[in-house]
C-alpha cells in the first residue's frame, strides 16, 4: 500500500516485504472443484495504524468483489500462517524501510549493498535484516553477509543440514532474482577451514569479541495448545460487542446457524471468523474489526493469526476442526451418489488394481499399495514369540491374539515388504508390546526396509482385507492356539460386508436380535445348521461373498433365509425376537480430506508439528520425521539421518497427534511406518510427480555438500578478486580420529561409509 492505494509490486520481488509497510495478496489455486482463493493482508511491524486499516477494508472490497469466495488472512511480520509461508518456497526476506516510517524504500544498487540477514527456520524460511555486528551471530543459525556482488553465507556450529540447505537455497535466489545471476556466493561451514572469507568478514564487521551466544529456540505452540478449540457466538447489543462461549471439542457442524456469525479460537494460536450466508451486510464487515478485538479482550500477542471464512467457502485448516464435516451431494471413497429424498444409494464401482502403478494417486486414494497379489506369511504371538500360524488359517484372527502379517511383493523386479502388527481386542498388554519388538526383529532380518503397519482390531485397512481374498474373519474373542483356555461359543453371528475378494471381512457381532441390520448380510452359526441371513438391503454381490465365508466359519448345512422370512428356529437361536436397525443404507456424506504433511519435533520436550502447505518430495528432508495425514489413515515418514530419539519416538507422536487433534479423532486409526528409499505406492501417490530415484543417487547432505565445493565457491574463488582457496572443500577431511578423502565420503550411502563414520557429521 502506498498512500493508502494499492500498487502492484513487481513479480521478481515476490516474498521480499519492507517492514514499514502493508501488503495485499491474491493466491489462486485450481483444485478437483474449481479453484481456491486466498485473500492476505500482511503488516510489517514498523507499518502505521491507518495502513493497517485501510488493508483490512481493501481485503474487504477484494472479497465482495469476488463473490465471497475467497478465504481471507490477516497477517503480521515473523508470526505468518503455513499457508502464507507456502507461496515463498525459498524463504521470505524482510528489509527495513518503507513509505509510511519516512524511509524511503532502499533501492537496490549492486555495488553499494551492506547488510547481514538472519537466516531461520528449516521447513518455513524467514531472513530479517539485523544490525551489522558480531553481537547480531548466535551459535544455532544461518546469517548471510550480502555485500552486493559476494554473498557469504556463514553457517552456526549447531545448523542442521536442512538449515544450510534452506539458507544455500535462499542466497541464490537473492543472486538470481536481485542480482540477475552475478553474484558469487561463498559459504563458512567452519570458520577454521575458511581463512579467505572470514577476513572479508572482518573487514565488514570488524574483530569478534567474546563468545557467540546460543541460538534461541522458536516458541512455537504446541499441538496440547492448538487442540483446545472454543467456539464463541459474537453479536452487537446496544452498541456494545457480545462474545458467548458456545462449545468446546469436539465440535459438530450444525452449532454454526447461517444467520450468524461465530469466532473459533484456536487455543490462542489461531482465530478463525466464520461469516454465515444470511449474517447482515454490517456483520460480515466488521470480521476483522471484531477478530482483533477479540484478540485483545483475551490478552492474546497482537501478532495472532485470523482467517475469515465464508459460509460455504470453508478452508481445509478450518473444517479439520470439526468433528466430522459433511457437504451437500459428496459421497466418499468410490461411488456415485444418487440423491432421492432423504436416503443415497451409493453404487460401488468396480475398482481396477491393474491402474495401480500407473497412476500412484489412486493407490493413494484407494489406499491399495499394490493388487495385493503379494505372498503372505502369518504369526501368532505366543509365550511372548512368534508361532507361525498354519496357511490353513491364514486370515482367521482372534480377538485374544496378536498376530504379525508379513507381505511380500516385487516392485521393478526386487521385493518389497510390508509388516502389519494386528492387535486383538482382548489380547495382553505384554502380547501387544512383545507384537511390537518382535516387529522390529523381523524387519531387521529384511534390512531394516519393511512399511510397517499397526493395525487395532476392527479398524483393518483396505489393503489388509485385500491380502486375504475375501476370506478374513474376525473372531470376538479366544484364541487360535492348540490349547484353547474357553470352550468356543456353539451359536456365533458374523456381519458380512464387502462386494468382492478385495473389499470383504466377516465380524463376529454378539448373538443377539439386536445385531442385525438390514443392509447388511449375517451368518448365524448353530451346532445343527449355518443361516446365511439376507438383509432387505443387501446386494447380490454381498450374498455371493458372505456363502464364501460361510464355508470358513461353519461346516454344517447352509440354509439361505431372507428378512421377514425367518423359521422359528432362526430367533430362538439368537434369545427371541428384538428390533434392530432397519432404515434403509444412507451414505455418510464426508467431505474429501485433504492429506496434510507435518514436521515432527519434540526435542524441546514439547511435542510440536509444523505443518507444510502445499507439499511435495522435497519437503522430507533426511534428517527429519515427517507425519502425513490422509484421515483414514497416518503414515510416518522416517528420514535417514533423522535422529534416534525422534525415530524411537515417531509411533507415540502418531498416537498423541490421534489424541490432540482438535476433531476428536478415532485413537484406532491405522498408523504406518515408512522408511526413506522404501516408501510404498500408497505413500507415494500423495505428492505430485515423485522420483523414485532421488535419494538414491545423492543424499541431500551430499547435495548441500558437492554444491558450495563446485559450482558456486569455485565460480567465487576463481573470478573474485578475493582468490580464496578455501572455498574449495580441502582434499583431506577430518572425522574424530580418522581422515578420509572426499571421493570416499561423497555420494555414499551409510553402508558404504567407512566403519565409525557418523553419516550426520561426513563434513
Amino acid at each position: 500500500l502506498q498512500n493508502m492505494k494499492m500498487v502492484p509490486v513487481p513479480e521478481k520481488a515476490y516474498g521480499t516485504f519492507f517492514e514499514g509497510d502493508c501488503y495485499i495478496i491474491l493466491h489462486t489455486k485450481r483444485t478437483s472443484r474449481g479453484s481456491a482463493v486466498d485473500l492476505h493482508y500482511w503488516i510489517g511491524k514498523d507499518s502505521s495504524q491507518d495502513e493497517q486499516g485501510a488493508a483490512a477494508m481493501y481485503v474487504t472490497q477484494l472479497d465482495t468483489a469476488l463473490g465471497g469466495s475467497p478465504v481471507q488472512h490477516r497477517e503480521v511480520q515473523g508470526h505468518e500462517s503455513e499457508t502464507f509461508q507456502s507461496y515463498f518456497r525459498n524463504g521470505i526476506i524482510y528489509k527495513k524501510g518503507g513509505v509510511a516510517s519516512g524511509f524511503k524504500h532502499v533501492e537496490t544498487n549492486m555495488y553499494n549493498i551492506k547488510r547481514l540477514l538472519h537466516v531461520k527456520g528449516k521447513k518455513h524460511v524467514s531472513a530479517t535484516e539485523v544490525a551489522l555486528s558480531w553481537d547480531s551471530f548466535n551459535k544455532g543459525d544461518v546469517f548471510l553477509l550480502d555485500l552486493g556482488k559476494v554473498l557469504i553465507q556463514w553457517n552456526g556450529p549447531s545448523c542442521s543440514i536442512a538449515e544450510k540447505s534452506r539458507g544455500l537455497a535462499l542466497a541464490r535466489s537473492i543472486r538470481d532474482s536481485e542480482r540477475g545471476g552475478r553474484a558469487q556466493i561463498g559459504i563458512i561451514d567452519n570458520e577454521r577451514d575458511s581463512p579467505d572469507l572470514m577476513q572479508i568478514m572482518r573487514m565488514v564487521l570488524g574483530e569478534r569479541r567474546g563468545e557467540l551466544r546460543d541460538s534461541i529456540p522458536d516458541t512455537k505452540a504446541d499441538e496440547l495448545q492448538k487442540a483446545n478449540v472454543r467456539l464463541y457466538h459474537v453479536y452487537e447489543k446496544d452498541n456494545d460487542l457480545v462474545v458467548q462461549e458456545m462449545a468446546t471439542r469436539p465440535l459438530t457442524q450444525d452449532l454454526l446457524q447461517h444467520e450468524d456469525c461465530y469466532i473459533l479460537d484456536q487455543g490462542g494460536f489461531k482465530i478463525y471468523v466464520w461469516r454465515g450466508k444470511a449474517s447482515s451486510p454490517e456483520e460480515k464487515k466488521a470480521a476483522f474489526t471484531r477478530a482483533v478485538g477479540f484478540i485483545q479482550a483475551k490478552g492474546y500477542p497482537s501478532s495472532t493469526n485470523v482467517e475469515v471464512i465464508n459460509d460455504g467457502a470453508e478452508s481445509a485448516m478450518f473444517k479439520q476442526l470439526f468433528q466430522r464435516w459433511t457437504e451437500k451431494n459428496e459421497t466418499q471413497g468410490l461411488g456415485k451418489v444418487y440423491t432421492t429424498g432423504k436416503i443415497a444409494k451409493v453404487e460401488q464401482v468396480k475398482f481396477d488394481t491393474t491402474q495401480l502403478h500407473a497412476r500412484p494417486e489412486l493407490a493413494a486414494e484407494q489406499r491399495m499399495l499394490d493388487d495385493a497379489s503379494g505372498e503372505i506369511e502369518v504369526w501368532r504371538i505366543e509365550d511372548l514369540q512368534m508361532q507361525p500360524v498354519n496357511p490353513k488359517a491364514y486370515g482367521q484372527f482372534y480377538g485374544g491374539d496378536c498376530y504379525l502379517v508379513l507381505y511380500t511383493y516385487l516392485r521393478s523386479g526386487r521385493p518389497h515388504y510390508v509388516l502389519y502388527m494386528w492387535q486383538g481386542r482382548h489380547a495382553s498388554v505384554d502380547e501387544i508390546t512383545a507384537c511390537a519388538l518382535n516387529a522390529i526383529e523381523l524387519d531387521k532380518k529384511y534390512g531394516d526396509e519393511a512399511v510397517q503397519v499397526r493395525v487395532t482390531m476392527g479398524k483393518e485397512p483396505r489393503h489388509f482385507l485385500a491380502i486375504f481374498k475375501g476370506k478374513l474373519v474376525i473372531y470376538e474373542g479366544g484364541t487360535s492356539r492348540a490349547q484353547k483356555s474357553s470352550p468356543e461359543p456353539a451359536i456365533r453371528l458374523f456381519q458380512v460386508r464387502g462386494t468382492d475378494e478385495v473389499n470383504t471381512k466377516a465380524t463376529e457381532v454378539p448373538a443377539r436380535a439386536s445385531s442385525l441390520n438390514s443392509n447388511v448380510v449375517f451368518l448365524l452359526s448353530t451346532s445343527q445348521v449355518c443361516y446365511l441371513w439376507c438383509g432387505k438391503g443387501c446386494s447380490g454381490d454381498e450374498r455371493e461373498m458372505a456363502k464364501m465365508v460361510a464355508d470358513i466359519v461353519s461346516r454344517r448345512d447352509k440354509h439361505t433365509i431372507l428378512e421377514g422370512q425367518e423359521p422359528a428356529e432362526f430367533w430362538e437361536a439368537l434369545g427371541g425376537k428384538a428390533p434392530y436397525a432397519s432404515e434403509k443404507r444412507f451414505q455418510e456424506q464426508v467431505t474429501h480430506y485433504q492429506p496434510r504433511l507435518f514436521e515432527c519435533s519434540n526435542q524441546t520436550g514439547r511435542f510440536i508439528m509444523t505443518e507444510v502447505v502445499g507439499f511435495c518430495q522435497e519437503d522430507l528432508d533426511e534428517d527429519d520425521v515427517m507425519l502425513l495425514d490422509t484421515w483414514e489413515e497416518i503414515f510416518l515418514w522416517v528420514g535417514k539421518a533423522s535422529n534416534a530419539q525422534e525415530r524411537n519416538e515417531a509411533i507415540a507422536s502418531a498416537k498423541e497427534y490421534l489424541k490432540t487433534h482438535p476433531a476428536g479423532r478415532d485413537l484406532a486409526t491405522p498408523i504406518i511406518l515408512v522408511k526413506q528409499g522404501y516408501e510404498p505406492l500408497n505413500f507415494t501417490g500423495w505428492f505430485n510427480a515423485w522420483d523414485p530415484y532421488k535419494w538414491s543417487t545423492a543424499s541431500a547432505s551430499s547435495e548441500y555438500k558437492s554444491h558450495f565445493s563446485h559450482s558456486d565457491s569455485n565460480s567465487y574463488s576463481n573470478s573474485s578478486n578475493y582468490n580464496s582457496n578455501s572455498l574449495s572443500s580441502p582434499a583431506m577431511v577430518p572425522n574424530g580420529e580418522e581422515i578420509y578423502s572426499r571421493e570416499v565420503l561423497m555420494h555414499r550411502t551409510v553402508d558404504e561409509l567407512p566403519e565409525g563414520v557418523d553419516p550426520t557429521k561426513k563434513e
